[in-house]
């Protein structure tokens, strides 16, 4: 059931939005194809890609390009995409300890954005370590970072590595903190009613939606989630910018300032 008055306009052009194909990027989606809203499909790594080339004018765009576009973007409400202790789709696996990867070659998912950073962030500030090379998964390496789905389907390990570390986890141990992965953002120019409609479709997706898992039945085959591992997993998210957030924010900006990422 929606929770109060439903807000629509007539307009010449659908509000194009960037739509992340992921089980924790859901909520947003739920209430927008019905309201005209035009969506885009992109993975985060070219998210940012497509609102810089005027093909979306809103999404949920990685934290790291949050901060080269914000002279063009400009933040809708509070919404994001945040962790509060793990992350549960975004896993680093690896062959030894992750203190022990100095020099080792690390395969990076080309989906990941943030994620990447955080996992720079992690290696270098939190455990000191150099690796040898980020490469392509597909190559030899002994550590690989997946997220989103593909992270989601291999949360409990992969065969051949020993070590698996959930990165919402490492930086919450170290930090306190929840991280901020995405934060919705839309064009400087987009007009004001067309803003209102999309954080109005926004409340009501995340409500409506929520509300949805609680009748779930079915699994969901393409992660390996069962509706009670689906709900226990987006019981960890958070949609919205409070203080925590913020300050993880904050935080994370200054150490990917100061190793210059």
């Amino acid at each position: 059931m929606h929770r109060g008055p439903t807000l629509m306009w007539c307009r010449s052009m659908a509000i194009k939005v960037g739509r992340v194909p992921y089980v924790s990027c859901e909520p947003f989606y739920f209430d927008m194809e019905r309201r005209g809203i035009e969506l885009h499909d992109r993975f985060p790594s070219a998210l940012s890609q497509a609102a810089e080339n005027g093909e979306i004018d809103a999404g949920p765009i990685p934290l790291i390009d949050c901060y080269r576009m914000e002279d063009r973007f400009r933040p809708l409400s509070g919404f994001c995409l945040a962790t509060a202790n793990k992350a549960g789709s975004v896993v680093l696996h690896s062959t030894r300890p992750i203190q022990e990867l100095n020099g080792a070659r690390i395969g990076i998912t080309e989906e990941a954005s943030t994620a990447f950073r955080l996992l720079q962030v992690l290696l270098t500030t939190k455990h000191q370590v150099t690796p040898e090379a980020y490469v392509s998964p597909e190559g030899p390496h002994e550590a690989v970072l997946y997220i989103g789905n593909q992270g989601l389907r291999n949360r409990r390990g992969m065969p051949g590595f020993a070590h698996t570390y959930d990165l919402g986890e490492e930086w919450n141990q170290w930090t306190g903190l929840p991280f901020v992965f995405a934060r919705w953002i839309v064009r400087n120019d987009l007009e004001r009613q067309d803003a209102v409609l999309l954080e109005d479709t926004l409340f009501v997706g995340l409500q409506d939606w929520a509300d949805g898992l609680f009748h779930l039945a079915e699994p969901r085959d393409r992660v390996r989630l069962h509706p009670q591992d689906l709900l226990e997993y987006t019981q960890g998210l958070r949609y919205f910018i409070g203080a925590p957030e913020q300050k993880a924010m904050d935080l994370f900006r200054k150490y990917v300032g100061e190793l210059n990422l």
